[in-house]
């Protein structure tokens, strides 16, 4: 069973969806318990870094997820729940991430061609970095992803498995062993992120 992090943050039930349309049992869970006992895990989330963190700590579900990625257990995180696995974002102010993956997470507008919307919002083909990651499996150069997104992960290329070209290159999946993430949304990409959604429930650490 795979447990998808509630923790206040996320549309967490179109990701259930998806995930039953590729016959994979998933269970929105707040509860300690339930994501301990789960075989992966999905975090999730939308809006600012800083209320997402405060949030994970103030449920104690901070611990849990580290304790999890600790174990060995396969951890995803999606759009700001890829952004929280960082060590550090500067989102309205400087915010501890969960220091899962080196990198930092920072503004996407003095990276980008200026002129270019802030948010991103939208479709781009990804360039995928590392070709033989399992993430990545079935998946080839120009494939399409759905993003909403304003900050971005920089400092992270030993991490880095697909990024985009926004004006600019940008981060757009990281793995680092048994703990991986996606700055887009899998579960509004269609058929390219149904098969990402397959990899993932299919990866070993």
């Amino acid at each position: 069973m795979i447990a998808i992090i509630d923790y206040g943050v996320g549309n967490l039930f179109s990701l259930r969806s998806s995930l039953a349309m590729i016959g994979t049992q998933a269970e929105v869970t707040a509860d300690p318990a339930r994501i301990a006992a789960a075989d992966r895990l999905i975090l999730p989330g939308v809006g600012a870094f800083g209320d997402a963190r405060a949030q994970l700590a103030a449920t104690g579900l901070d611990r849990v997820v580290k304790e999890a990625a600790a174990s060995g257990k396969m951890l995803m995180g999606i759009c700001l729940g890829m952004q929280l696995l960082f060590e550090k974002s500067y989102e309205f102010g400087e915010h501890e991430g969960l220091g899962l993956i080196p990198g930092q997470v920072v503004d996407m507008t003095p990276r980008i061609t200026p002129g270019l919307k802030v948010p991103h919002i939208g479709w781009n083909g990804l360039e995928i970095t590392k070709k033989d990651h399992p993430l990545m499996r079935g998946l080839e150069d120009g494939d399409c992803v759905y993003f909403v997104h304003s900050y971005c992960a920089v400092d992270c290329a030993d991490s880095l498995v697909a990024r985009t070209e926004y004006g600019g290159e940008i981060t757009a999946a990281v793995a680092r062993g048994n703990v991986c993430g996606c700055q887009f949304h899998p579960e509004k990409s269609g058929r390219v992120g149904l098969q990402i959604l397959r990899s993932f429930c299919e990866m070993e650490g």
